[in-house]
Formats: C-alpha cells, structure tokens, sequence
C-alpha cells in the first residue's frame, strides 16, 4: 500500500510538472528555453503515463489532477521577478528530489523486470534534467542572484541586532538610532563588496595560474603532465588500473585535461560586488528605516523587528528554492536567528545602558 500511495504522489507530480514546463514554454520568449521547455513537458508526460500504467495494473484508476491557475502563474511570477536562473533553480529543486525518490523507490518495492527497466530511463531523464538546469544557472549568471540574497540577509540580520542593541540605550532619540545603523550599514556594505571582489579574484587568479601551468607543463613533458593528471584521479578515488587508463588516453588532449584539473570559474569579481553590496544596503534599509519615522526608538523598535521578520521570510523562500532544502524549515530557521540575534542584542544595549547610563547623555 505504501508503494501504491507513493505512486498516486508520483504521477501527480510529473503531471503537474509536465503542464507547468508546457505553460512556461508557451510563454518564454528565449528561443532555447523555450524549446527545452516543451521538451520537458513531453518527457514529464511520459513518466506520468508510467506511473499511471503502474497503478492500472495494480487495479487502481487514477484521475488527472487539476493544474490550479494560482501554481501556474506564481511559477510566471517567479520566472518574470528572478529571471531565467531563479526559475531554472526552482525547477532542479522539484528534479533533484524526483532522482532520491525514484531511486528509494526502486531499490525498496518490488517492480517488474519491464518496470525495473523504464524506472531506471527515468532516473536517467531526471539526472538529465540536472545537467540541463546547472548550465542554465552558468547562462543566466545565477550565482550572483545567490549574492543578491546572501548579501541582503547579512544586512539584515546584522543592522537588526545593532538598531535593537541601540535602541535600549536611545530610548528618546530614534535618529541617532537610525543614523549609527545608516553608518554602520554603509560599512559593512563597502567590507562585504570588496570581500566578494577578492574573493572571486582571488579565485579566478589561482585557476589562471594553474592553467598556466599545465599549458607549460604540455609544452615541456607530456609524460609530465600526465603524471600530473594520473595523481588527480587517484586523489579522487579512481581506482589505480582505471586511472592510469584514463590518463594515458586523455594525455593527448592538452584542452581536455586543462579543463579537467583547473575550474573555469565563470564569476565576475566586480559584477559579484555590486550585487553583494547593493543587496546589503537593500537589507539595512528595512531594520533602519522606521527610526527615521517614528517618535520613540520603542515605537519604531516593532515596526523594525516587523519589517526585518517579513523579509528575512521571504529571502528563507527564495534561498529554500535555490537550494533545494524544506521552505518551511528554512524560514523557521532564518527568522527564529535573526529575531533571536535582535533579542540577545536589545538585552545587551540595556545592560549598557545600565552600566554607563549612556541614555541619559
């Protein structure tokens, strides 16, 4: 019975799948996502029809579900607010689940020898998928939409902690709450820019460099270089005969093992640095922004906590559909931290004010 369940669960999901991708593809204006999009939508189509053959012949009869109009257009909505990489990485998230699925259910129930077979094709369709999705994500640079979010939530969480800190020590003067969290705020924005610079220089300077080197290595030692590449695939595990038959093959194409032992880190340090600091400024400004407005650092201390716990949830959506993980689970976590860290900092600043009477300076 549990098999059967997990069937019906199955065949709604690639139907679903297979009218979203054939939605999203009537409406794509990119000539190649929108191929691979209808393309999509008839191979989702067939693995419904094998989930719906496999409980026929268990006796059961199941419906076609009904593709609500709200799934349809929040996907749009996504595809039109984050691009073609957000939607692509939503996408992967609903595939990679499918393959740990489809492979628990393989090696769990029993199956046909005919059954065996065409679970397997679609394991292999699923993977597919994946590969289809990762090299969207280098197309449409989605690495820098994960900057986006990441640099957002850091301003965020850290400019919410230090607004609640100052907040019981200004209690009567909201602006100079606002304006040390402004200062702060443009601080940790310029540190954050210019750490994802480095960083993703740095990076891209290492690969360079060992590029270089295996350029040189060629020229100068064949054998050399192979060797270089024999002791890479025995770091990974490869077994030693597999190994060096690997290597011996491969030796003869310079581009091939380049490409093979130094990443081509597709980053651009100065693109990764504005979206790093443009979205940290963007999450100052709603912990900040109610200082400036309100009387009272105790009136504006609500509104701000408000403002910071509606948008760190919607920043746990949106790194829950980039990542894959439980959405339920990572707003829980983002917004229990974050508050938390506003909590233990409101906590600090009145045992300041405390100690130093700072508030009645």
């Amino acid at each position: 019975m549990e098999g059967v369940e997990l069937a019906k669960e199955f065949y709604r999901d690639e139907y679903l799948d297979s009218a979203l991708y054939a939605f999203l593809g009537s409406r794509e204006r990119d000539e190649k996502l929108r191929e691979e999009f209808q393309r999509l939508a008839r191979v989702e189509a067939l693995h419904a029809r094998f989930w719906r053959d496999f409980l026929r012949k268990r006796g059961l009869e199941v419906r076609s579900p009904r593709v609500g109009r709200l799934r349809r257009y929040a996907v749009l909505a996504l595809r039109k607010l984050l691009g073609p990489g957000g939607v692509v990485s939503f996408l992967e998230m609903n595939e990679g689940s499918a393959v740990e699925k489809y492979y628990r259910f393989l090696t769990a129930f029993e199956l046909d020898e005919e059954e065996r077979e065409a679970l397997s094709r679609i394991i292999i369709d699923e993977l597919e998928h994946e590969r289809l999705f990762s090299e969207e994500r280098r197309r449409f640079h989605t690495e820098n939409l994960r900057d986006f979010i990441l640099g957002m939530n850091d301003g965020l969480v850290e400019l919410l902690g230090a607004v609640t800190g100052l907040s019981a020590v200004y209690v009567s003067a909201p602006r100079i709450v606002g304006i040390s969290g402004l200062v702060v705020g443009v601080a940790g924005a310029l540190s954050m820019a210019i750490g994802a610079f480095i960083s993703v220089r740095s990076q891209r300077q290492v690969n360079e460099a060992v590029r270089r080197r295996l350029e040189v290595l060629f020229r100068v030692s064949r054998d050399r270089a192979e060797k270089e590449l024999l002791g890479r695939l025995l770091e990974s595990g490869m077994p030693e005969e597999v190994a060096g038959e690997v290597a011996e093959k491969l030796a003869s194409n310079r581009d091939a093992v380049i490409r093979l032992l130094a990443s081509e880190g597709g980053e651009n340090e100065l693109r990764s640095a504005v979206y790093t600091g443009l979205a940290y400024l963007l999450g100052v400004s709603f912990p900040v922004t109610p200082y400036f407005l309100a009387s009272s650092s105790l009136l504006a201390l609500p509104v701000s906590i408000a403002l910071a716990g509606t948008v760190l949830g919607l920043v746990a959506v949106a790194v829950s559909v980039l990542s894959g993980i439980s959405i339920r689970a990572k707003v829980l976590e983002m917004v229990s931290t974050g508050l938390g860290a506003a909590f233990v900092s409101y906590l600090f600043g009145r045992l300041m004010e405390a100690l130093f009477h700072v508030s009645a300076l």
